[in-house]
């Protein structure tokens, strides 16, 4: 049987979640950048499909790093959980029934994740601040990451880019980017 290694696994999730982030950063540059239009365009038919990937990845990592890998969620990990498993459901039903409101309620779910997994972060950081708000128990810490990649990548930093990217994929609108409707201010 072939068997991967936790590290392996580690740097896989890390480098996706670059892709994540650098995807949302991307496409956050080509809404206010004129040239920019074609990738949306490109984007816009898939990007219920591809915020649903996004979610199922994130569900899937969590699920290796907790059941084979053996890290134990804390608090916060279990609020972004239900987050993104929440919205690996919703957006697949939305994605198959080509639901034309899932905006509604997909994007403040992620946004809850995001600020979630950003606090989550920044304990990590600062363990200082978690104190103050008592957040997590003493069995599993909020404030010791299982692992930084790269120096900083953490699960936290990994819920908080698959969060951003399928924020910024829900927030591409319908219809065709018109240049001009961005010149005058209209969009």
């Amino acid at each position: 049987m072939f068997a991967v290694s936790v590290l392996a696994m580690e740097r896989f999730f890390a480098l996706l979640t670059f892709l994540a982030g650098g995807g949302a950063i991307a496409l956050v540059l080509a809404r206010v950048l004129p040239s920019g239009a074609q990738l949306i365009d490109m984007i816009r038919p898939a990007r219920l499909w591809l915020a649903w990937l996004v979610a199922a990845v994130s569900m899937a990592g969590s699920l290796y790093f907790s059941e084979s890998a053996h890290f134990a969620p804390c608090k916060l990990c279990w609020y972004q959980r239900i987050a993104m498993y929440s919205l690996a459901l919703l957006l697949l039903i939305a994605a198959v029934r080509r639901d034309s409101g899932f905006r509604r309620y997909a994007i403040p779910l992620a946004a809850i994740g995001a600020l979630l997994s950003a606090y989550h972060y920044l304990i990590e950081w600062n363990p200082s601040l978690e104190g103050a708000t008592g957040s997590c128990d003493i069995t599993v810490s909020c404030t010791a990451p299982w692992f930084r990649q790269f120096g900083f990548i953490s699960l936290s930093l990994m819920a908080l880019c698959g969060f951003t990217a399928i924020i910024v994929l829900l927030s591409i609108g319908e219809g065709a980017s018109q240049p001009s409707e961005r010149s005058n201010g209209d969009s």
